[in-house]
């Protein structure tokens, strides 16, 4: 097992990645609200404003922000994040895309912004109902720095 995030006593320490050098990282990662139909035509005339929008700006705003949110995350400064909706039957499917020229890899920035995208939507559609549901939080790809991966 890898214990990069441990020091040699098991004490919690963020990785040094001075020695490296910056090369393209991206990440997709992907969500799923689950909302009724009446928290579906509920978002169609929101009295706040377009849900999915604000939820797109949230998403991109914490993806810019990942270090604040998890504690040993080295802060990188994105050269994209991507927020994309797809609506189904029961719910609002969320991806995520991050890329940055950086030391280290952006999985937890396009995670983070998927986590805000739909905290978001939870957010703005609670009033209707407290029976929404966010699932399958994951990331679907990373590619850079050491190896590549695919879910």
């Amino acid at each position: 097992m890898d214990t990069s995030h441990l020091d040699e006593t098991g004490k919690a320490r963020m990785v040094d990645v001075s020695e490296k050098q910056p090369t393209l990282r991206q990440a997709r990662a992907e969500g799923f609200v689950h909302l009724s139909e009446k928290h579906l035509q509920a978002m169609e005339k929101h009295p706040k404003g377009d849900v999915l929008t604000l939820a797109q700006i949230a998403g991109i705003q914490a993806a810019k922000r990942t270090a604040e949110w998890i504690p040993l995350c080295h802060t990188i400064s994105l050269d994209h994040i991507e927020i994309r909706f797809e609506r189904e039957n029961n719910g609002i499917r969320i991806e995520s895309e991050a890329r940055a020229n950086a030391k280290t890899g952006v999985e937890m920035e396009a995670l983070i912004a998927v986590s805000a995208a739909a905290l978001t939507i939870y957010d703005m559609l609670k009033n209707v109902g407290h029976g929404i549901e966010i699932e399958k939080i994951r990331l679907l790809e990373k590619k850079g720095g050491k190896s590549d991966w695919k879910a």
